[in-house]
C-alpha cells in the first residue's frame, strides 16, 4: 500500500469510533463490499497504518483506585529509564513526556496509599518532584479527521506516492518512495544482514 486514498481514511475513522465495527456496516458506510473493506483493514495492518485493535477498558467500573494524574519531574539523564518504568507499571494507562522533560501519566491508584504505590512503580529517589492530581473526568476521543496521513520513505524520509514499493525485511514492512531507495534500503540491509554472519 503505498497511499492512503479518502475510503481509507473513512475506514479508519470508523474503527477509531468502534474498532469492533462489523465490516457489513463499514461496507454500507464507505459503499464497498464486506470483503474489500476486510481486504482494505488487512492492507493497512500490513502496512502498519493500523497496529493493533485494543480494548478501551472503563475502569470506573472496575475496583481499580481513583484517576490520577501524576507529574515527574525527572533528572534529563533518568527520563528514558523512568519512562520505561511507567509504561510497564500494572496501574498505568497513559504515558507522556513533555518537551520539557516531564513524565507525566494517567493511572488509577488506591487513594489511601498513593505514595506508596508511586514507590513502587518509580524508584522515588531519582526524581526531583513530582505532582498528583485526581482526575475527576476521562474522555479519550482519538481523531482520525484532519490528520494527514502520508507513509514516510524508509530510506530517505520523502512521502511515499502511489508511485512507491513496500516490502518486508525480516517478517517487517517498510515503504520507500521509489525503486532506487527500496534498491539502497536492500543493498545496505543485506550488508548488514551479511556481517552479522
Amino acid at each position: 500500500m503505498a497511499s492512503l486514498d479518502e475510503t481509507d481514511v473513512q475506514i479508519l475513522e470508523l474503527l477509531v469510533e468502534n474498532g469492533r465495527r462489523p465490516f457489513s456496516d463499514i461496507a454500507e458506510r464507505v459503499d464497498l463490499s464486506p470483503p474489500a473493506v476486510s481486504d482494505r483493514v488487512e492492507r493497512l495492518r500490513e502496512s502498519g497504518v493500523i497496529r493493533r485493535f485494543t480494548v478501551d477498558v472503563d475502569r470506573s467500573q472496575l475496583r481499580a483506585g481513583v484517576p490520577v494524574l501524576v507529574t515527574l519531574d525527572v533528572p534529563s539523564d533518568a527520563v528514558d529509564a523512568v519512562r520505561e518504568d511507567v509504561v510497564a507499571a500494572e496501574p498505568t494507562e497513559h504515558v507522556f513526556v513533555t518537551a520539557e522533560g516531564d513524565v507525566v501519566f494517567h493511572a488509577r491508584l488506591r487513594a489511601d496509599a498513593v505514595r506508596e504505590q508511586l514507590d513502587g512503580l518509580v524508584d522515588l529517589s531519582r526524581i526531583d518532584d513530582y505532582a498528583v492530581t485526581v482526575v475527576g473526568d476521562v474522555e479519550w476521543s482519538p481523531a482520525v479527521g484532519g490528520a494527514e496521513f502520508a507513509l514516510s520513505c524508509a530510506e530517505c524520509g520523502n512521502t511515499v506516492t502511489s508511485e512507491g514499493r513496500s516490502e518486508r525485511f525480516d517478517g517487517e514492512q517498510y515503504h520507500f518512495c521509489c525503486p532506487s531507495c527500496l534498491a539502497q534500503f536492500r543493498d545496505r540491509y543485506e550488508q548488514f544482514e551479511a556481517g552479522a554472519d
